[in-house]
């Protein structure tokens, strides 16, 4: 009899050994993220609201661009949610860092490194922040690691 143990896919979704270091990530990227995203869907912050961001990503060639405002406003809101939470985790890093990509290229990458010229440091630093999370997962102190527990 072999001592190999099967886990399910979702186990292997939530499982982490990360320990506590995940949390220090989570918050304030989460924190961040939630309040970007709420700036594209609500016009929360000074933010311009769907149309407004629509009217923007139409502007740079993403279109239709209320869908793709919906879109990355969705991610960033419901992510940024899902990493404070530490639920899903994983699954909420890859969507932020494909999110920050595309703001890279399509938005920051022609004015340079520096956030004064609207550069892409800032969301170089996010999707750093949220790729890091997608390797490690969520950490101990998490929906995902309780979830993970109980699944055992």
């Amino acid at each position: 009899m072999s001592n190999i143990t099967t886990t399910s896919p979702l186990q292997r979704l939530l499982a982490t050994s990360a320990g506590w270091a995940p949390l220090a990530l989570r918050i304030p990227i989460g924190i961040v993220f939630v309040a970007h995203g709420a700036q594209k869907l609500f016009g929360a912050f000074g933010g311009y609201g769907l149309e407004g961001t629509g009217q923007f990503m139409a502007s740079l060639g993403l279109s239709p661009g209320y869908l793709m405002a919906l879109l990355a406003g969705s991610a960033e809101f419901i992510g940024g949610l899902a990493l404070l939470l530490g639920l899903l985790v994983r699954p909420a890093a890859a969507a932020l860092a494909v999110t920050m990509l595309v703001a890279i290229a399509t938005v920051h990458l022609d004015k340079g490194l520096f956030m004064a010229n609207n550069g892409y440091e800032f969301a170089l630093a996010l999707l750093a922040a949220a790729v890091s999370l997608l390797i490690s997962g969520a950490g101990n102190a998490s929906v995902d690691a309780t979830l993970a527990r109980r699944a055992d």
